[in-house]
């Protein structure tokens, strides 16, 4: 790495450049692991997530902005408002990369500006300059504002009227559609005054040794060219290629985890996608998957161009909410794109308003429509009101858990510490649920994403319903993502590449020796700095657990009608596998071995 932090006091209006501890790099590699060490060190758990004292980290990877197949990535780690858990989320696209490109792997925001603010960085010129004419601007307005104002080609990552507006589930746009999407990044952002960051850079990273990197990547390159995922499917349908085939499992979260198939899954799949509104496929910063889905809508209902939608999101805003219409689907992914919010939350909190209203709990009158499943303008509607943060948009915006507790109903809440579920039901694939029940940032698909062996068979075929051995699976999935997001590079690469090729790619860049098990003992060191935060702020074992629905409502259809969630059968395993205590605590011992 680089080994530069920009540090940025909002308050004072100060920016400071600081030498990375070298020490905490080598033990946490840079991204999500480096930043949660520094958010750790740096703040109380206890902290209030939207006061001054909380701070905001962005972090890229060691492999960030270098080739190799899909290295771009970056993350932003914060205290969320959303779970009250350690947030790290991830994006990619261009921002992450002129990051380095401007000789920064890190910016740590703390404080809070007295005004609206964007941080301006030409290289290692650093400014904070007033922002009161972007609030409010979307954040496509942001960004163009900012090119034209900054620096042409200037990368952007920016908050829209979400984050100003403190939706609980904002986020951090960069690149007009890239998104740091999950846990409420952007409404911490917002909470610091903080509008924007812009950023060019006219440098290059270098690497330990080049020629290993080289060596590194040709392999990469050709595994990833050679999978059927990474090579064929994401470039061709995106992540929506996954619609039909989590329907057919009978794994598709429909109408607020009620059912685990949607009869007209078809209409949101990503083949119809591709034979209406898909324009082209696109790519992040050097990648050569290319998922991303370029769309444009210009019907007599909804019209607009943008990026998406994609699968958890054509899931969010159609089968849990039991809406087919596709173009509606894709103009709320626009509306979240535009005001900066997590589609995953939004579509789920909706769904839930749906079952709320259809139970009779909240009225037509409070809500200002009829809130019926399958009710794709009211759901559209809604998606702006909580931009907007007008009338019952303002409830959506607190999320589902808030929402439905308000109602004297949290279990219909589809949440684990207060995170909405992605696009996998856990009665339907028992690993999933495990991740869900025990990742450290509450429901996340992308913590461990046990659907890749037990639904598409990579590395190998597992029984979605088998519960032997799903605890040792989950935990090696946990720390090896754990190590992609703390590296700079795409998840999607591990359908086609392995621990010995990050361990390639690692000590190439970075000049380490990390073995392919030392590498994953840094995953594990990441996961137990992350558990201890949690704990430390009142995240107690308790909540590794999954809503009743799943634990004691058998999935009434589809092939895996009868199936119910088996985590308090795997959990205790799982324990024993991280080396906890029976009660979910990491021993001494084990904090002693990670150097804890």
């Amino acid at each position: 790495m680089a080994g530069k932090l920009l540090r940025v006091n909002l308050t004072t209006r100060s920016c400071g450049i600081e030498t990375i501890n070298e020490a905490w790099a080598a033990d946490y590699i840079g991204g999500r692991g480096l930043a949660s060490k520094y958010l750790s060190e740096e703040i109380s758990p206890q902290v209030d997530p939207l006061s001054p004292d909380n701070k905001l980290i962005f972090a890229t990877g060691p492999l960030t902005g270098t080739y190799g197949g899909a290295n771009g990535r970056y993350m932003a780690v914060t205290k969320s408002p959303l779970t009250g858990t350690i947030a790290s989320s991830n994006s990619g696209g261009y921002f992450p990369s002129e990051l380095r490109y401007a000789g920064f792997d890190m910016i740590i925001f703390e404080g809070k500006a007295a005004e609206p603010v964007c941080l301006q960085i030409y290289n290692q010129q650093v400014e904070i300059v007033d922002a009161a004419h972007l609030w409010g601007k979307s954040t496509q307005e942001t960004e163009d504002a900012l090119r034209q104002e900054f620096h042409g080609d200037a990368k952007v990552a920016c908050i829209g009227p979400a984050g100003e507006n403190q939706v609980h589930f904002a986020c951090i746009v960069n690149d007009k559609h890239r998104a740091a999407g999950r846990s409420g990044v952007g409404m911490v952002m917002g909470s610091k005054n903080l509008k924007a960051v812009a950023v060019r850079g006219t440098g290059g990273v270098r690497v330990a040794n080049p020629e290993a990197y080289r060596e590194a990547s040709r392999e990469a390159y050709s595994m990833l060219k050679q999978n059927p995922v990474t090579g064929e499917g994401l470039g061709a349908l995106g992540t929506a290629v996954l619609v039909n085939v989590i329907n057919q499992s009978g794994a598709l979260p429909t109408r607020n985890f009620q059912s685990g198939t949607f009869a007209e899954a078809e209409e949101i799949s990503g083949e119809k996608l591709a034979e209406t509104y898909l324009k082209r496929n696109k790519s992040c910063m050097g990648c050569i998957i290319g998922c991303g889905r370029v769309t444009k809508l210009a019907g007599a209902r909804f019209s607009g161009d943008g990026e998406g939608p994609e699968y958890e999101t054509l899931w969010s805003f159609g089968a849990t909410c039991g809406i087919s219409d596709l173009a509606a689907v894709t103009k709320a992914n626009y509306l979240c794109n535009e005001y900066g919010m997590d589609t995953i939350t939004a579509g789920a909190t909706v769904a839930c308003a749906m079952e709320l209203f259809e139970k009779g709990l909240v009225s037509e009158e409070e809500i200002g429509m009829p809130l019926n499943f399958g009710d794709s303008d009211a759901m559209v509607k809604l998606i702006e009101m909580t931009g907007k943060g007008e009338g019952f948009g303002k409830k959506i915006a607190l999320g589902s858990y808030r929402l439905a507790e308000s109602y004297g109903a949290p279990e219909l809440s589809m949440t684990v510490k207060k995170q909405e579920f992605p696009a996998y039901d856990g009665r339907g694939i028992q690993g999933i649920g495990l991740n869900y029940a025990t990742s450290n940032r509450g429901a996340c698909h992308v913590r461990g994403y046990m659907v890749s062996p037990e639904i598409l068979g990579l590395p190998e075929k597992l029984d979605p319903q088998a519960t032997e051995g799903k605890a040792t699976w989950t935990k090696i999935f946990q720390d090896f993502t754990a190590v992609v997001d703390s590296s700079g590079v795409c998840l999607f690469t591990t359908f086609a590449i392995g621990a010995p090729q990050f361990v390639n790619f690692c000590n190439a860049a970075t000049g380490s020796t990390f073995s392919d098990e030392a590498l994953l003992e840094v995953g594990d060191r990441i996961y137990n700095l992350e558990r201890m935060f949690n704990l430390k702020a009142g995240i107690d074992p308790s909540q590794d657990t999954l809503p009743k629905r799943l634990l004691s409502e058998p999935l009434p259809d589809g092939p895996m009608a009868g199936q119910v969630s088996k985590v308090p059968e795997m959990l205790p395993v799982y324990y024993q596998e991280r080396g906890w205590s029976a009660e979910g605590i990491p021993t001494d011992e084990k904090l002693a071995s990670l150097g804890l």
